[in-house]
């Protein structure tokens, strides 16, 4: 039976739907299957309802970033209609009913409680009631800012007896969220506030925890920047009207400057991502601004107040600053009015706006204590990997491995930003081929800051180093010097050098390249490794539930037997350097002796040889997908099998098979891929699809760092 845990907030702006999101996210990577419930519906910031249209924040989230599908919740309203009925004993049916439906198919629910209201006094003693019908252990939300020590006691023992009377569930823990939050100012934006520089040791500083009474699961500090919204946002809040468009959708607000001032003394306040308030008669700091957005400054946007607008002519000549992107609206109320509102927006995260649930998701995630949850609910670690827990485990593994990885595609605008983001995680040792200045502009424009000891290198200034080494690989194909300096202006192929000569431990390339331009160098340069017969590639499916394999699916048009039994034999080998139990399927028409003819056969032939060479691998084929995929189908087609229904690694038989069917499941599904992931080649080199997002390139990355300590450790190189 699944086991549940009651997150209750002390407090209204607690973080509750964020903490509940990155608990959910922490116990998966841990391998736990865990799934959501909430209760009520109940909108608790002002603006929320209108900001997320009227859906359920908790639940829209956990819809789009997950494979749950957790029940519609009550309305409070409706809740309180049948306590005030006499009608108690039904809602908590109903509320057992739903929650039921969720812990069948999970080892743990998290369950999302309610926020106190002082005004609704019924809400601390539902939250008791829900809880005990539940059975639950309960997690308390605190949000203690700069509280002192003995205050935060006293407030965590107060909403703990609550929870004490016999037969009323047990607080376990208690996360602390936004440590360090400022005191909220009237007129100052969220996003302007800075968390104090000193915060206290709760953790040794409290009695409740000193003594062990309570696990203290999570210290969250408070992070501004996961306040920030996009100008598209702020739109819809204040009403206000949209005078030049640009990227509001996509620029977000990080500060708020109410600027006044003679030109010379606001310069300083035009950095990436700030909110320029101005009256709308004050053409000088117009001007200014626009200066600065034709200078390449990623302004979140300029918001004119006093419903003024600039004289015609001015417009006119800020029409170029427009084209960079930038924003322009206009308050009807004057600057005070426009600023008050602009320090009281809703903290609440929009139902689309995936990046910035992402970010809050992950910043309570990665501080959980989730080991100990699992130990502490005693459940045993699931042997199938899922989404969350591969991405983990592959960002843990590629800062373990420390690798070099060189970018040829430097100069390119989501190469630049997943390089930044590889060196602030500690991902890999990014090497970007271009000029430092440009890819700086670059990364300006997007409001970054290119860190001084990301490594840059000038291709013109390294590439005669190469001439050499690249004619003696290629002698036996009679590359001429000239030659080899006229392929080596193509900065992939400068990269692929520079991994031969192990100046680099593996490259990425493809945003901007076709995967021709990155393996052909590879295969020529680099080579297989001493036991590959091919290179070949897999895919890494992130289905719902669980991460599996896919392989070839880019590279060999139709490998005969032998082939196919080392490309099944690496495939097994990626699986499992990154956590996935290699359970390997050889996918073909037909199952088992079922179905004869030469496709067939030379899957039945590739399974021998397979198995031949690695006997300790759990290969099985020919198997249809899906006898290979379910196990209610592998009961009835291979019941004597060990891999159907099973499966973790699927080989396809053929190029033309594979592509089709990884195409399919990822769009007909949803699903996310990441790869292609090459694999046989001597050191690492990784192929983009040029429609690569961000996050894409970040984690290939990622795959390319953990392949070259994986080619290591096994001396391949």
């Amino acid at each position: 039976m699944a086991k549940n845990l009651y997150i209750a907030p002390t407090s209204m702006n607690s973080g509750l739907t964020s903490v509940c999101l990155g608990l959910l996210r922490a116990l998966e990577r841990v391998g736990v299957s865990v799934g959501f419930y909430k209760p009520f519906r109940q909108s608790v910031h002002e603006g929320e309802a209108h900001h997320n249209r009227g859906e359920d924040t908790s639940v829209a989230f956990v819809r789009a970033r997950s494979h749950l599908e957790p029940p519609e919740p009550m309305s409070l309203k409706e809740a309180q209609k049948l306590l005030n009925t006499g009608k108690a004993d039904q809602l908590l049916e109903t509320i057992v009913g739903e929650y039921q439906k969720v812990a069948k198919t999970v080892d743990v629910v998290i369950i999302e409680g309610l926020v106190p209201d002082r005004s609704e006094a019924y809400i601390a003693r539902l939250n008791v009631e829900v809880a005990r019908n539940l059975g639950s252990e309960v997690v308390l939300v605190s949000t203690p800012g700069n509280t002192d020590p003995k205050t935060l006691d006293e407030e965590l023992d107060f909403y703990a007896r609550l929870f004490s009377s016999p037969g009323d569930p047990e607080v376990i823990g208690v996360v602390l969220n936004k440590v360090g939050e400022p005191e909220k100012s009237e007129f100052t934006p969220r996003v302007n506030s800075r968390a104090t520089e000193e915060t206290v040791d709760y953790g040794q500083a409290c009695k409740v925890f000193s003594q062990g009474r309570y696990r203290l699961l999570a210290v969250i500090p408070w992070q501004p920047e996961l306040l920030a919204p996009r100008v598209s946002d702020l739109v819809r809040e204040m009403n206000s009207e949209v005078l030049h468009e640009g990227e509001m959708h996509t620029r977000r607000v990080q500060k708020v400057t109410v600027s006044a001032r003679t030109i010379r003394n606001m310069v300083d306040t035009l950095k990436p991502g700030t909110l320029m308030v101005t009256p709308g008669d004050r053409e000088d700091i117009i001007v200014t601004t626009a200066v600065a957005a034709l200078n390449g400054v990623p302004l979140a946007g300029m918001m004119l107040t006093g419903g003024l607008m600039p004289d015609d002519r001015v417009v006119d000549l800020c029409r170029r600053a427009l084209e960079t992107g930038l924003p322009v609206m206009r308050a009807e109320t004057n600057t005070y009015e426009t600023a008050h509102r602009l320090a009281n927006l809703s903290p609440a995260i929009p139902v689309d706006d995936p990046d910035r649930i992402e970010k809050a998701m992950e910043a309570v995630a990665t501080r959980i204590d989730a080991e100990w949850l699992r130990e502490h609910l005693k459940v045993d670690r699931q042997s199938r990997l899922s989404p969350p827990a591969f991405r983990y485990l592959l960002s843990e593994r590629a800062r373990a491995a420390a690798k070099r990885i060189v970018l040829p595609e430097g100069n390119e605008p989501r190469t630049v930003q997943a390089a930044i983001i590889c060196h602030q995680r500690g991902l890999a040792h990014c090497i970007m081929l271009g000029d430092r200045n440009d890819i700086a502009n670059v990364a300006q424009s997007q409001g970054l800051e290119l860190p001084e000891d990301m490594e840059v290198i000038d291709p013109a200034e390294v590439r005669k180093d190469y001439i050499e080494p690249m004619v003696k690989l290629r002698k036996h194909k009679g590359l001429a010097p000239d030659m080899a300096e006229a392929m080596l202006e193509d900065n992939v192929v400068l990269g692929t050098m520079m991994v031969a000569e192990d100046k680099a431990d593996g490259l990425v390339s493809g945003a901007v390249h076709t995967t021709a331009n990155t393996v052909r160098p590879a295969m020529q340069l680099i080579k297989t490794h001493d036991h590959a017969k091919v290179v070949s590639s897999v895919f890494f499916m992130l289905l719902p539930q669980q991460v599996v394999v896919y392989g070839d699916c880019a590279i060999n048009p139709d490998p005969n037997a032998e082939e196919l039994a080392d490309i099944a034999i690496q495939s097994a080998g990626s699986a499992e350097a990154f956590g996935i139990e290699p359970v390997v399927a050889m996918i073909s028409y037909s199952t088992g002796e079922s179905g004869s003819g030469k496709d067939v056969d030379k899957v039945r032939e590739a399974t021998r040889i397979a198995r031949e060479r690695r006997p300790d691998l759990l290969i099985d084929g020919p198997l249809q997908y899906d006898a290979a995929a379910i196990e209610s189908v592998a009961k009835s087609k291979a019941p004597n099998s060990k891999v159907a229904g099973k499966a973790t690694v699927f080989i396809f038989p053929d190029l033309n098979t594979g592509n089709t069917t990884y195409k399919a499941v990822q769009r007909s599904a949803n699903v996310v891929s990441i790869g292609p992931m090459l694999q046989g080649l001597r050191k690492p080199v990784n192929d983009l699809s040029r429609g690569a997002l961000v996050e894409d390139i970040v984690f290939t990355i990622a795959l390319t760092a953990v392949q070259a300590k994986q080619v290591e450790d096994a001396g391949l190189i």
